[in-house]
């Protein structure tokens, strides 16, 4: 099999951007991509698409406006992927799979997604579409009203987690203070995030707006490419596993708070890698809201079930800790554009494992873990990184 390994990318700067869609922000990252992986527009084979818009824009085919923001990809094969808030690494998964079965030797992964310029009242409706709407159309609060009720029913089996959450936030803003495409370069201190005020109200039961990530707008791109290709060019991440896990969607039929499909997707990359956590030098892990997070670390195995505060008091996760968690800022910080989000968080691992993460850099980096979910952890993708070139 031909393995696929990144050999480039390109990554806008996450917020309010003058780019006024989709179309636009790819046409911001798709040259810069082909520029860093040392290549041309005819050389790709094909391109993975992953767009969420389900009402962000009017404009759908998303997977044509490759073209329509660079023609040299005219007659380029594209195709859209949609995971929700995972829709950039299902596209990734697709560049992987066309790669790994011989179709194609070069692949594009474009994740790009405009938000800011839809109301905030519509844009929770369509964050709602990741949801089970026959059950949670009418949860208060939208998608963040779903998390709400997810932290509320965390405190009252393991007990009020507040302070813990504000603790992530903190960390995460801290991160993202070193990460010149961050959304929101801006430090706030534990004490700020954890407590209810007119710059940090309450959101949904017991999050506060420094518990919730950001609507954000901006492009990536990842330059894939089989490894006899990619021993050509000038850099090459290999993939030690990947794994992709599903749950129940509608959480009256699961318990939300094991995160199983998350738990599975990581146990499986782990065994397939033939490592473990203690081997990984960072995590980018998909904190849409800080108790995301805090379950996540369970998921993943640093924590058994409701001990995932543990893991922030002990300063494990923080950038200087045993395993830094979200380097980057995280969504938190760096913001999430639902599309380009899987996407994004594969270029910041892989600019670790380059040593060009700047000042975000964790010294040593060799190995990367990279978990991107979709809904309240209904679609669940992990992937373990290594530099081989």
């Amino acid at each position: 099999m031909a393995n696929a390994q990144i050999v480039g990318w390109s990554h806008t700067p996450f917020g309010k951007s003058d780019a006024d869609s989709t179309e636009a922000l790819m046409a911001l990252a798709l040259a810069p991509a082909l520029d860093h992986a040392g290549i041309g527009a005819e050389d790709v084979d094909g391109i993975f698409v992953g767009v969420y818009n389900n009402g962000f824009s009017r404009q759908d085919f998303q997977g044509a406006l490759v073209a329509m923001a660079d023609e040299r990809f005219a007659h380029t094969p594209a195709t859209r992927y949609e995971n929700a808030c995972a829709t950039g690494s299902a596209a990734l998964h697709g560049a992987m799979d066309f790669i790994e079965s011989g179709r194609g030797r070069i692949a594009l992964v474009v994740g790009a997604e405009k938000m800011t310029a839809t109301p905030t009242a519509e844009v929770g409706d369509i964050l709602l579409g990741a949801s089970y709407r026959a059950e949670e159309a009418e949860v208060d609060g939208g998608f963040a009203g779903l998390f709400g009720q997810i932290a509320a029913s965390y405190f009252q089996r393991h007990g009020d987690k507040s302070e813990e959450l504000a603790m992530i936030a903190a960390k995460n803003h801290a991160n993202g203070m070193a990460n010149p495409i961050a959304h929101m370069r801006k430090p706030f201190d534990v004490a700020f995030c954890n407590t209810v005020s007119d710059k940090n109200p309450r959101v949904a039961g017991p999050l506060r707006r420094t518990d919730c990530s950001l609507v954000s707008d901006g492009a990536a791109v990842l330059v894939l490419a089989d490894a006899e290709t990619a021993a050509g060019l000038n850099r090459a991440i290999a993939f030690r596993a990947r794994a992709h896990a599903n749950d129940i969607m509608a959480l009256s039929r699961r318990d939300v708070l094991e995160f199983k499909g998350a738990r599975l997707a990581w146990a499986k990359a782990l065994a397939q890698a033939g490592v473990t956590l203690d081997d990984l030098s960072l995590v980018e892990t998909h904190d849409c809201f800080t108790i995301a997070e805090l379950l996540e670390y369970e998921a993943m195995g640093l924590a058994e079930p409701g001990q995932g505060g543990r893991v922030i008091r002990e300063g494990i996760t923080a950038k200087d800790g045993r395993l830094p968690v979200n380097p980057s800022g995280g969504l938190k910080s760096k913001g999430h554009p639902i599309g380009a989000t899987g996407v994004s968080m594969h270029v910041m691992a892989a600019q670790q494992l380059t040593h060009d993460a700047g000042d975000m850099q964790i010294r040593g980096a060799t190995m990367a873990g990279v978990f991107n979910m979709g809904g309240a952890a209904v679609t669940n993708y992990v992937s373990i990184m290594e530099r081989v070139k």
